[in-house]
């Protein structure tokens, strides 16, 4: 089960290198039966399979790739994988080979694993009691919160960043009624990844996340819920904070979607790839020859 949408750059990838090679198709065909999900289509059945990626392996992503029993269980599963095995990083070839003699040779383990997996999911989503929250939970979300955080660079992790906006809000909202410090590390944030490439700085609008901590170097899609959600984070934190720029960012995320993403029909995309001609981030990459010849235009803009 190969699980992605059309915007997605892995899942781009992943059907270049693998779908695409007649040698692999031809080994997923005679060893399984594959299914391919659109996520934008079917979020439910994304989200059953995705809480089986996290059970399995404790991250998630798309392209979502799991291998499952006859009946639809799982019980491997994974994201993106290269055609071949390479840098320690397992192969689909190999990948699909072994689960197929897996599943010849000790059917009855993969069974009990997918039972397993199964009943971890159902417990997952099993209904519960609607409960008062207690403040220690509340500030013991701050606690994990600031632990996490880059007091250098805002943000959350050492390596990729992502907005994370509900995690902003919630700062945001802790540091009004509670704990100014939360109101600084949101304002250090929103900051840097304002002045960093995680910003469309021409066209405007966020980008999925960065692959560094710095908020410098952009994995160029865009998703409408991160414009939506980040417009309300600098919304907010103008009127808690006071800073112009935040107001200027909202109102220029509003232009970039409004420009961008709103459909003839009146709707809205829900995502702009990160792809043109088949290369991630073509349309917003500049050569040098480029920059040579605005070069006046951008010191004037960006004083």
């Amino acid at each position: 089960l190969s699980i992605g949408y059309s915007t997605c750059h892995w899942c781009h990838v992943m059907a270049r290198e693998s779908f695409n090679d007649p040698v692999v198709a031809k080994l997923i065909n005679e060893t399984f039966v594959p299914v391919k999900v659109d996520r934008e289509e079917r979020p439910d059945i994304d989200n059953i399979y995705m809480n089986a990626c996290q059970l399995l392996t404790g991250t998630g992503g798309w392209p979502l790739t799991i291998f499952l029993t006859p009946d639809g269980r799982p019980f491997f599963a994974g994201t993106y994988f290269p055609k071949e095995t390479s840098q320690g990083m397992a192969g689909l070839k190999e990948i699909i080979l072994k689960t197929g003699e897996l599943w010849e040779k000790k059917p009855e383990d993969i069974n009990n694993a997918a039972t397993e997996i199964t009943m971890a999911i159902k417990r997952m989503n099993a209904p519960t009691q609607p409960r008062e929250i207690q403040e220690r939970i509340i500030d013991a979300g701050f606690e994990a919160l600031e632990k996490a955080f880059d007091n250098e660079n805002g943000g959350f992790g050492s390596s990729q960043k992502f907005p994370l906006p509900n995690h902003l809000y919630f700062l945001l909202r802790y540091g009004i009624l509670k704990n100014k410090k939360a109101l600084g590390m949101v304002e250090l944030t929103l900051d840097k990844m304002r002045f960093g490439g995680i910003y469309d700085h021409i066209g405007y609008g966020f980008h999925r996340y960065t692959i560094d901590p710095k908020w410098r170097i952009p994995h160029f899609e865009k998703m409408l819920y991160d414009q939506a959600l980040m417009a309300i984070v600098y919304l907010e934190a103008y009127q808690a904070i006071g800073k112009e720029l935040y107001k200027e960012t909202a109102e220029e995320i509003f232009e970039y979607v409004i420009r961008e993403m709103r459909s003839p029909e009146g709707g809205f995309y829900s995502a702009e790839d990160a792809e043109s001609e088949g290369e991630e981030g073509k349309f917003y990459l500049w050569t040098m020859d480029e920059l040579r010849e605005i070069s006046d235009l951008l010191c004037e803009f960006f004083n």
